[in-house]
């Protein structure tokens, strides 16, 4: 008689991937709870559509005005950068920079343009307060802007706003500074080109493309004015150096710095085109620039499905659970 086999403890009556358990999903029950729950995801992507829709339709036209910008070769006297090595030294003890070239009082004009007191003055000498603070859209039939009249009464010129802290009812030049530079203004460098972007987003295009033209004016004309004091410093402190002095080369070089401080002084007493030459004037955009409605309306319809989706699924997973606490322990 054969002896009896003792079983196996490990065997198991089929393999460990086949085997049950209570964690694992099952691709067909979440199928079938999407396809039960169908209404739920259609309704929800419809809802979130025509709400999308809705919205994308109310949002008005943005038009942006650009111009195209070269630094001007003349700028900020030019030839005091090429006596740089030679009178260095001593035009630093003058007080005049010859180091500044070119680009690095380019990129000194776009910050500027940029800056809290340029912006501030900006606003005020061309009246634009209402325009960049009120207006709400643009009447395209009879070329005027739409303003909010919640913030503002065209027919008395008041502003309506609740006060707020320091703030009144009258916008501040802190708040007209934000918005101009974060929504209105943007400055761009192609770094290959060298060639500077200065656009300007508004509702009505024939007021993008004013600003933009402002913009370029104004900016010479401050930088311009900036060089003109500076130089006419420089000259004074120059000319009373050369009359202290008795020694012929020292004479010499006051001179040379003068006749250059006088060359840039002409320079910018004279040209129109300070610091930037406009290489691609600003026009009326006649297409908007946004707001992108077709994209807003496809991520309104996927977020709407993807909540529906999101809902079905997690009711699923609410009612598996329910289902095994309701089946009890395992024996």
């Amino acid at each position: 008689m054969e002896p009896q086999k003792e079983p196996n403890p490990n065997y198991l009556p089929y393999p460990p991937q086949s085997r049950p358990t209570d964690d694992e999903i099952d691709l067909r029950e979440l199928f079938k709870a999407l396809w039960k729950g169908k209404w739920i995801i259609i309704v929800t992507t419809f809802v979130f559509a025509v709400g999308a829709v809705l919205y994308a339709l109310s949002l008005p036209n943005i038009y942006k005005s650009d111009a195209l910008l070269a630094p001007a070769e003349s700028s900020n006297g030019g030839g005091l950068s090429k006596m740089a090595g030679q009178l260095g030294g001593l035009a630093a003890l003058a007080g005049v920079n010859l180091s500044a070239g070119e680009s690095s009082q380019t990129d000194l004009a776009v910050q500027v343009m940029k800056s809290r007191q340029f912006v501030e003055a900006f606003i005020n000498k061309h009246d634009l307060l209402v325009p960049l603070m009120a207006a709400k859209d643009w009447d395209l039939a009879n070329d005027k802007l739409i303003l909010d009249e919640d913030l503002y009464n065209p027919t008395t010129g008041e502003w309506l706003r609740e006060p707020d802290g320091l703030r009144g009812a009258t916008p501040t030049a802190q708040e007209a500074f934000k918005v101009f530079n974060k929504n209105i203004l943007n400055v761009n460098q192609d770094k290959e080109s060298g060639l500077y972007t200065v656009s300007v987003k508004h509702y009505s295009p024939y007021l993008a493309q004013q600003w933009v033209n402002w913009l370029i004016e104004d900016i010479n004309k401050v930088m311009r004015e900036r060089t003109i004091a500076e130089t006419s410093q420089n000259l004074a402190y120059l000319n009373a150096q050369l009359q202290k002095t008795a020694v012929a080369d020292m004479q010499s070089t006051f001179y040379k710095l003068i006749e250059e401080q006088t060359k840039s002084l002409m320079l910018a007493e004279v040209q129109e085109e300070f610091i930037f030459k406009v290489v691609d004037p600003a026009v009326v955009p006649e297409l908007k620039d946004g707001p992108k409605r077709a994209l807003i309306c496809v991520l309104g319809t996927l977020l709407g499905g993807m909540l529906g989706v999101a809902i079905v699924l997690i009711h699923f997973a609410f009612r598996k659970e329910e289902d095994n606490k309701d089946l009890g322990p395992r024996t």
